[in-house]
């Protein structure tokens, strides 16, 4: 039998025995170490590098990156759960960590060193990694030629460590929160400056998984009992936090949902005999609810465009057990509803928007807003409310929901619509603020034909 050498495979440290030290032979071994080291370390560094210049390319958002390279990249889940912390952590904080760079650097740098030295102050600033590991461990992802600029990069940062720490809580709050200033002046104009910060803070933690409990499926009191590790979300008793919900999703027990994405849905309040249409329905999560709480009565048509956000809405309904729904491809603003005759008596528009009442879990969309989408977005959103009111039972209600909190995506769309329709409306308007509340930024506002109003 060939052995391991023989078949081309890189030796590990233990496939070779000790060598007295100083000879030949143990200088080679050494050198043969170092190189095996480099090539099998798939290690969480160079994968959230990896990641960083596949989206500094500018084709793919980040959580697509994430979904498409980290579940095969052949490292341990805690592992992989680091390289995510590392990635994710780089594009919360780019702004500072880009200030940090700029006071141990005066003159330009190229673009992958640069990516490398944010990876390594954010080991070094911001969640404090050993500084062996921060600093030895990216160094060895730069290249030959610049590894000795980037570890004296980041040895100068450790040792003025507290100086760069003092000077990033004196910079604008664009700066120390990595914010595009557009962004903060918005939300200094609509919330206040005490609320503008508490929501740029909010931004930059690890956002918190929930799960929904399928109550098409299993009751809450006995999902508990069944997955004793979860833990009950005390203001919204369909909730919890569950540490490994792989099996739970699997069986359809739960849903991975934020509680603020139900608000639009409890405002809509479905009853079992009524026809109900979930107009942008992928993924699936609000339409699976809508199903629980007509208790998979009623009739739900879920639409959305054709493609993989179809198979992926029709791929969780199943697996959730809802059974009173029908799936259909279709764009709104693309062509007539097919079905010319069928109305409903409520319908919910989730509608496409800016995300920034979930920046914290769509980590790069601050970095993808331009001032110009708070007036295309708006423009969209009304069309799609306007083909949507046609189809509509007379008496009744149509709720129109964003995970945005801009008023130009929210209110003074709200507005404009009843203006152009004075048969409806606002009957109520619900909110979500993630500083206030503790959950992901949600608005909805229910729009009902006046003829049922008193």
């Amino acid at each position: 039998m060939l052995s391991r050498a023989e078949r081309g495979t890189p030796l590990l440290p233990n496939d070779v025995g000790e060598a007295p030290a100083g000879s030949l032979a143990s200088l080679e071994m050494t050198k043969r170490r170092r190189a095996t080291r480099r090539l099998t370390m798939k290690t969480s560094r160079s994968l959230a590098l990896a990641a960083l210049r596949r989206w500094r390319a500018g084709t793919e958002f980040a959580n697509k990156i994430v979904a498409l390279t980290f579940a095969d990249s052949g490292l341990r889940a805690v592992d992989r759960a680091f390289a995510l912390e590392l990635f994710y952590g780089v594009l919360r904080n780019l702004t500072l960590l880009d200030f940090w760079i700029a006071q141990v650097r005066d003159t330009p740098i190229d673009p992958h060193s640069r990516d490398i030295l944010r990876l390594g102050l954010y080991q070094i600033l911001l969640i404090e990694t050993a500084a062996h590991a921060a600093v030895f461990e990216t160094v060895e992802l730069a290249a030959k030629r610049t590894r000795p600029l980037v570890n004296a990069l980041l040895r100068r940062a450790l040792r003025e460590k507290v100086r760069l720490t003092n000077l990033a809580e004196e910079q604008p709050d664009a700066v120390r929160y990595s914010e595009p200033e557009f962004l903060v002046e918005k939300w200094r104009q609509h919330f206040g400056p005490e609320a503008a910060r508490e929501f740029c803070q909010w931004n930059n933690k690890p956002a918190q998984s929930y799960a929904r409990i399928n109550s098409l499926k299993i009751t809450a009191a006995d999902f508990l009992a069944k997955y004793p590790t979860s833990a009950p979300v005390t203001t919204r008793p369909l909730f919890v936090r569950l540490p490994d919900p792989a099996s739970a999703l699997a069986g359809g027990d739960c849903y991975m949902q934020d509680p603020g994405t139900t608000l639009a849905c409890d405002l809509l309040d479905p009853q079992p005999n009524e026809s109900i249409l979930d107009a942008c329905a992928a993924p699936g999560g609000k339409s699976a609810y809508l199903a629980a709480l007509l208790e998979n009565q009623g009739s739900l048509t879920a639409v959305d465009r054709a493609g993989d956000r179809l198979d992926r809405l029709r791929g969780n309904l199943v697996r959730l057990g809802v059974h009173n729904t029908t799936v259909m491809g279709h764009g709104w603003l693309e062509s007539e509803f097919p079905v010319r005759d069928r109305f409903f008596d409520k319908i919910l528009l989730d509608a496409p928007c800016s995300n920034t009442g979930v920046m914290r879990r769509r980590v790069d969309v601050r970095w993808r807003l331009r001032p110009n989408d708070f007036v295309k977005m708006p423009a969209q959103q009304l069309a799609l409310l306007d083909h949507l009111a046609p189809l509509l039972n007379p008496g009744g209600s149509l709720v129109y929901s964003t995970c945005s909190l801009e008023p130009e995506e929210n209110e003074d769309v709200v507005g404009e619509f009843l203006r152009g329709h004075p048969s409806f409306r606002l009957t109520n308007t619900l909110k979500s603020l993630p500083w206030r509340d503790g959950f992901d930024g949600a608005f909805a506002a229910r729009l009902q034909h006046s003829s049922t109003v008193e």
